[in-house]
């Protein structure tokens, strides 16, 4: 009885398994759920934690042994989409940005989408311009800390936090200033809402940045926002298209196609080239899924979406939630008392705390400030867990880049606007290999937001991709920057001459495929003696016997012919 008790107790254990998964806070959430367990069960076991309502802009991800980044599916198994074995760590973040994060109607919700930002702004992925930075760390300050008091925070008081990786002393004070006289008053709810109504305008907001290649082999960044497709190159933004003009994402292989259509006669393609299969699939069903939470109207307009060409099998993925115009009308028919909010306020977190332990940047003699050589810990800082990004192995990376408001990048006319000479580098050496030389060369001014990390995300950091960084501001827009780089980007002739080559030889080998099973199954038909019921049901009809007596047997015999005829000249021969 023990024994069948102690088996029973076995074979509960094996169909369960724990679940680990990190907050936005940096706080974790543990669970035990079924091997049979679905992603959308674990997903809302965390809002029912959170007490979150407005989920949609939620997602988990999670990390394959191959450093791969993933979306959990929440329509699938939690199991078979792990290639790991249990316990499972898993992270929650924001999937699809809200495209106007001040029209979102629980509090609870924007301070979740704030952490995100702030966790973007620390990552390098939400870059901005030295007053946007100074203005965006002082909202922060005043959401941690309050109103400046006099007897608390001596001089020199922003310097202890840290908000960026490296910044200058002229950037502290500003922050600094900002804080003790243009905040006052501000709760942690408005300097929040203020926050992102702020990062909003950025032309960076909400993107993930994707590392590729493009088809001159010039390292890029492909990234999905609220308001459409963006390419990313040195210091410039070359490429923008709104979610209405781009018509068609496909992936083979490593390659990456997004098809395009701003007018009825300007119609083209932009290809890219990925790490790997696995970050080009990972970038193709990101695109899938960002392009219908945004362009659709309704779920039910939803379709399923297949990588295949015209006679291979590919990838076929279908998005499953509802899309955004759905998720704001929900949003509206909510009414509940606010729930609390616990914030973290001045505890030190693990990936993007605000109070620096250690040594500071600002540390540096002067002579050494515009570029300085940071330890592998720092260099790691480069690197940290971005978010959503599809890792990459190596690469050489160009310039980085600096966002501005989108009415700046409207009103620009000669197409890109330098602010900036210092460029940023980031290293794409984890621990235990060392920064190089030339990787540790940073710009003091780089706007990003960085902290000591603890080592089990030091080991979450491996998987991570560089993030992208700042030297000047966005280019143009994207009209201009499509006719002026079009060309490089866009199928070269040779390549469509090949694809075409390519389609053509697959249709002749299916086509003679074919053939070749219709003349098995007719000489199945009319030589063998196999007495099947639907071969003798065929041979019974009255078209087969007309077509095997007037046009098989006298081509059989023809052949047959021919066949002697070449037999008695060879022997003749």
């Amino acid at each position: 009885m023990l024994s069948r008790f102690m088996s029973g107790s076995i074979r509960n254990l094996e169909r369960e398994y724990n679940c680990t998964v990190r907050l936005l806070d940096d706080t974790e959430y543990t669970c035990t759920i079924q091997r049979d367990a679905k992603g959308q069960y674990l997903f809302d076991l965390i809002c029912h934690h959170l007490n979150l309502l407005e989920k949609d802009y939620f997602g988990i991800r999670y990390v394959d042994p191959d450093k791969q980044r993933h979306w959990l599916e929440f329509t699938k198994c939690i199991a078979k989409q792990m290639k790991s074995q249990p316990p499972f760590t898993m992270c929650l973040r924001v999937k699809f940005y809200p495209p106007d994060p001040a029209a979102l109607k629980e509090e609870i919700t924007r301070y979740l989408v704030f952490l995100q930002i702030k966790r973007d702004l620390y990552h390098g992925r939400l870059l901005c311009k030295t007053s946007d930075a100074a203005l965006l760390a002082a909202y922060i300050l005043q959401a941690e800390i309050g109103d400046y008091d006099p007897g608390k925070h001596p001089e020199g008081y922003s310097s202890k936090f840290q908000f960026f990786p490296k910044h200058s002393e002229k950037l502290e004070r500003r922050i600094a200033e900002i804080h003790k006289t243009e905040l006052i008053g501000q709760t942690p709810e408005t300097s929040e809402l203020n926050f992102l109504q702020k990062a909003q305008m950025l032309e960076t907001y909400g993107v993930d940045p994707h590392p590729c290649k493009d088809v001159s082999g010039n390292p890029a960044f492909l990234a999905f926002t609220p308001f459409g497709f963006v390419v990313l190159q040195g210091n410039k933004r070359v490429h923008f298209l709104e979610w209405n003009e781009v018509t068609k994402l496909k992936f083979e292989g490593k390659t990456f196609h997004t098809y395009a259509s701003q007018r009825e006669d300007q119609k083209f393609i932009l290809t890219y080239f990925a790490p790997s299969p696995e970050a080009c699939k990972h970038l193709w069903k990101c695109g899938v899924e960002n392009q219908a939470f945004y362009k659709l109207d309704k779920s039910s307009q939803v379709r399923t979406v297949s990588s295949s060409n015209l006679f291979f099998k590919g990838s076929r993925f279908r998005y499953s939630g509802r899309v955004a115009k759905e998720v704001m009308e929900q949003s509206a028919k909510i009414k509940r008392e606010p729930p609390e909010i616990h914030r973290a306020g001045l505890v030190p977190s693990r990936s993007c705390p605000s109070i620096t332990h250690g040594p500071r940047l600002t540390s540096v003699p002067r002579t050494r400030r515009r570029a300085v050589h940071i330890s592998i810990m720092e260099g790691l800082e480069s690197l940290r867990d971005s978010a959503h990004s599809t890792p990459v192995r190596s690469m050489s990376h160009g310039d980085s880049f600096m966002p501005r408001s989108r009415s700046q990048a409207t009103d620009a006319s000669d197409g890109t606007a330098v602010i900036s000479d210092e460029a940023y580098s980031p290293s794409d050496s984890v621990l235990p290999t060392p920064v190089s030389d030339h990787s540790m060369e940073l710009a003091v001014s780089r706007q990003i937001n960085g902290a000591p990390c603890s080592i089990e995300e030091e080991k979450e950091s491996e998987a991570g991709t560089p993030s992208v960084g700042e030297a000047g501001e966005l280019g143009a827009d994207s009209k201009a920057a499509l006719e002026g780089q079009g060309g490089s980007s866009a199928l070269s002739e040779v390549e469509q001459v090949n694809k075409f080559v390519l389609s053509v030889l697959r249709l002749l080998l299916v086509t003679i495929g074919l053939l070749f099973v219709l003349l098995l199954l007719l000489i199945v038909l009319t030589e063998s003696d196999l007495d099947v019921a639907f071969l003798r049901d065929i041979r019974q009809t009255p078209e087969f016997e007309q077509f095997h007596y007037e046009y098989f047997c006298p081509l059989r015999r023809w052949f047959a012919c021919k066949l002697r005829w070449v037999g008695e000249l060879l022997i003749n021969k």
